[in-house]
């Protein structure tokens, strides 16, 4: 057993963990969110942090009413005078698994030369560099991965900014069908998982990934994955959008993984029924099976809970993790030690 399998295994022991971490520090955010005066929120990241900051930015939006933008943390190091504007009642919100990421760090530092901005870490690491020069450090040592390839991580990450956009905008429901997801999370892996395998393991040369809203920037998450785990090249693009442009790279050796939703249905079945004339094999998830079109796609994977479009992240991701990994056993790629690349970036 490979330790990235075994890591994706234990995502929810972790997730339960970070959920009642994050509401034993509900109070303290609130008010230091209250006590800096902030009205904007910036969020940065490398790489998968990255592909989270931009669902939590739009989440934010949502969820906590507060204008909201991600930057890439190489972009921002790179380019902090470009963005002073930006960080004008900001706070600096930097999601990292090792909380050592050169970029991140340095830009950081190059936003704090020129102004006074409040920074929050969310790190998987106690007492690391980025939980030093935070003004508030969340750390969330238990959902750490030692693969090179984040998966638990991920989802960790990914759980604690949405409940960051929750505390701010006092979203009950949302924070309540969170718990939800993780309560099912076990055996929902349990049930899906060989069918999962079982679809996606054949030579297949790339995937692309459709959902839209908050599950946009997670959807790029599960592309890094299938990309780093199984050496393949993966894309992620909005539902609907694929139609312009990127559809002529769909075909016959082509996994399509979508996440497919209530609100404009009928579209979305008309999508899977035109990438399946073109040959791909295609994973479609959804909260409930009759916002599929089983006809149309090769596995109908379904919660079977009707929970917020968001907290539906928390499954969605693990479809593209387990198709990385059996296309790495296929190909006989050690998931584990993926060529050229390393745990964190050290500048």
């Amino acid at each position: 057993m490979s330790v990235t399998y075994s890591e994706v295994k234990k995502q929810y022991e972790a997730l339960s963990q970070t959920y009642d971490y994050m509401l034993a520090k509900r109070e303290a955010i609130a008010t230091f969110f209250e006590s800096k005066g902030i009205t904007s929120t910036i969020f940065a990241g490398c790489g998968s942090s990255y592909c989270l900051s931009r669902s939590a930015a739009l989440s934010m939006k949502i969820r906590g009413g507060l204008p909201s933008t991600a930057l890439a943390g190489g972009d921002l190091m790179l380019n902090a005078a470009r963005y002073q504007k930006l960080f004008e009642g900001a706070v600096l919100i930097a999601p990292s698994r090792s909380g050592s990421t050169s970029e991140v760090i340095h830009a950081a530092n190059a936003v704090r030369s020129k102004q006074e901005v409040p920074v929050i870490s969310i790190s998987c690491v106690a007492g690391s560099a980025l939980s030093k020069l935070s003004d508030l450090a969340l750390e969330l040592p238990w959902a750490f991965d030692h693969s090179v390839c984040q998966t638990r991580t991920v989802t960790n990450l990914y759980l604690a900014n949405l409940m960051l956009a929750a505390f701010v905008g006092q979203d009950e429901t949302l924070l309540e069908d969170l718990k939800q997801a993780i309560a099912l999370g076990d055996a929902y892996m349990e049930r899906v998982e060989a069918s999962i395998r079982e679809v996606s393991s054949y030579e297949w040369k790339s995937a692309v990934l459709l959902a839209d809203g908050e599950l946009q920037g997670l959807a790029g998450e599960g592309a890094i994955a299938l990309t780093e785990i199984a050496n393949a090249s993966a894309h992620a693009y909005h539902l609907l959008d694929v139609r312009h442009g990127p559809m002529v790279t769909i075909g016959k050796d082509t996994l399509v993984i979508a996440v497919l939703t209530k609100d404009g249905n009928d579209y979305q079945q008309a999508l899977m029924k035109d990438i399946k004339a073109r040959g791909a094999k295609i994973i479609a998830y959804a909260a409930e099976e009759k916002h599929i079109p089983a006809a149309e796609v090769d596995l109908a994977l379904a919660s079977g809970q009707e929970l917020d479009v968001a907290a539906q992240g928390l499954p969605f991701i693990f479809i593209p993790q387990i198709a990385a990994l059996a296309k790495a056993e296929l190909l006989g790629i050690n998931p584990d030690q993926p060529d050229g690349l390393v745990s964190w970036v050290k500048l």
